[in-house]
């Protein structure tokens, strides 16, 4: 029996609780969690006017639509996104981020990226990238539609066996 796939996934679980604990404290210094800040940067990357529809953010965060109805109405009710009808199809609504939810971003990002550096800082570029590519890879061949649009290629079926 080759238990070799349990050492990977394993590693893999804990490394996801380890980074968990370690990003968390920035989102909230500024009041946000994780996946609301998730959605905050999304909107952000966007471009202006930094608007998208839920489902669009629910695939690309791989959230389902009832936790991102939960995420929005959070980030709406603080004042840092709005609702509106999508002005490209008026039966859609679209959620744009407001100037306060630009100013929080802005003004976690640099805390944020600072943090990832220090956290991968034991690796250099070149095992970064290895890295990312190998798990790029796995997400992708485990059928990761997002991961799939980020190197424009169709996603993977799951393989079997």
């Amino acid at each position: 029996l080759d238990r070799s796939p349990m050492g990977v996934v394993g590693r893999i679980s804990r490394l996801a609780q380890l980074l968990q604990v370690e990003l968390e404290p920035i989102f909230a210094t500024h009041g946000v969690n994780g996946g609301e800040f998730d959605v905050l940067a999304s909107l952000r990357r966007a471009g202006r006017p930094y608007r998208l529809i839920p489902t669009e953010l629910s695939k690309a965060l791989m959230v389902t639509s009832g936790g991102m109805t939960k995420r929005l109405a959070a980030l709406e009710g603080r004042g840092l996104i709005r609702r509106e009808p999508d002005p490209n199809d008026g039966r859609s609504t679209a959620v744009t981020l407001t100037r306060e939810g630009q100013r929080l971003v802005e003004a976690i990002l640099p805390q944020h990226v600072a943090n990832e550096q220090r956290l991968l800082g034991e690796l250099s570029n070149e095992e970064r990238a290895q890295l990312a590519g190998l798990l790029e890879a796995l997400a992708v061949s485990l059928g990761d539609e997002a991961g799939a649009r980020l190197r424009g290629a169709a996603p993977a079926r799951r393989r079997r066996g």
